[in-house]
């Protein structure tokens, strides 16, 4: 199944919209699978990089892939916030274990690991800043240091 990416408006103070389930056709004429929208916070870390490097790095990365809704960055760790689209948790998962090895040359991405994966459905991602224990807003959206 290839899988589709959206980007992601704000909404309200701050906090991220993402857009409701919608089928995701494989082939003409193949009935298509619903799929949902899934908040992915992925942490990186590694040996200290030049700062001005990690930064146009990610910017390379968000410019390539307008999906990303907020980069932190420092000199020896990031944290990259996005929506993906995916039938399920295992697949939006599977993506984001690769988004970073597969664009390191073409990014210029330092050579760090991934340290930290979270995957939360729409739902919850909403109901955790209802309830006010979530991640902080991801506004202003881009690239930012920590």
């Amino acid at each position: 199944m290839g899988r589709t990416l959206t980007s992601v408006g704000t909404v309200g103070a701050g906090v991220s919209e993402a857009p409701d389930a919608v089928g995701v056709a494989d082939a003409p004429g193949v009935p298509s699978e619903a799929t949902r929208m899934w908040h992915v916070t992925l942490s990186l870390s590694g040996a200290e990089a030049p700062l001005r490097d990690v930064r146009q790095a990610l910017e390379r990365l968000a410019h390539d892939h307008p999906f990303l809704l907020t980069s932190r960055y420092a000199n020896d760790h990031a944290e990259i916030r996005y929506w993906e689209e995916a039938r399920d948790l295992h697949d939006a998962a599977a993506v984001a274990l690769r988004l970073w090895g597969e664009h390191r040359s073409t990014a210029k991405l330092p050579p760090w690991e991934i340290v930290g994966l979270e995957v939360i459905d729409r739902e919850t991602y909403h109901q955790r800043i209802a309830e006010g224990y979530g991640p902080p807003p991801a506004a202003p959206v881009g690239v930012h240091p920590y």
